[in-house]
């Protein structure tokens, strides 16, 4: 695994900017898919230390991404941190039981966003 790359599978625009600008700003590489197919793809191909996921993706949602990341063998043992506006009472869970390790609440908080990125690391390297 390349320690400093993070996979950010985000279909917004603006999103995917703030989340790359700040990642970058604390020293990760970033690499971008904006639908699920292309993020299945890239997590083969880039091996990251982490995968960001939005939950509202267009032509797969992000459930099916993460359980479809967590049923591929090569890529299962990475975190996947669901980065989502969906904040009602059981999106967390939902997201968990999907296979995704985290779960960030959008709008982001760009004083908070990398720390909580990064604890999420720190929790996968415990395991």
């Amino acid at each position: 695994m390349t320690a400093r790359r993070i996979l950010l599978i985000e279909d917004n625009e603006q999103n995917r900017y703030l989340a790359t600008f700040l990642l970058q700003a604390r020293g990760w590489e970033v690499v971008h898919a904006s639908d699920g197919p292309s993020g299945i793809a890239l997590a083969g191909q880039c091996t990251p230390a982490l995968i960001l996921l939005d939950i509202q993706l267009p032509q797969m949602d992000g459930y099916e991404v993460a359980r479809a990341l967590k049923a591929d063998p090569a890529v299962a043992p990475i975190p996947i941190v669901a980065v989502t506006s969906y904040a009602m009472v059981g999106d967390r869970e939902a997201a968990l039981a999907a296979g995704c390790q985290g779960y960030i609440e959008k709008p982001i908080d760009p004083d908070t966003f990398v720390d909580a990125v990064e604890a999420h690391l720190g929790k996968a390297e415990a395991r």
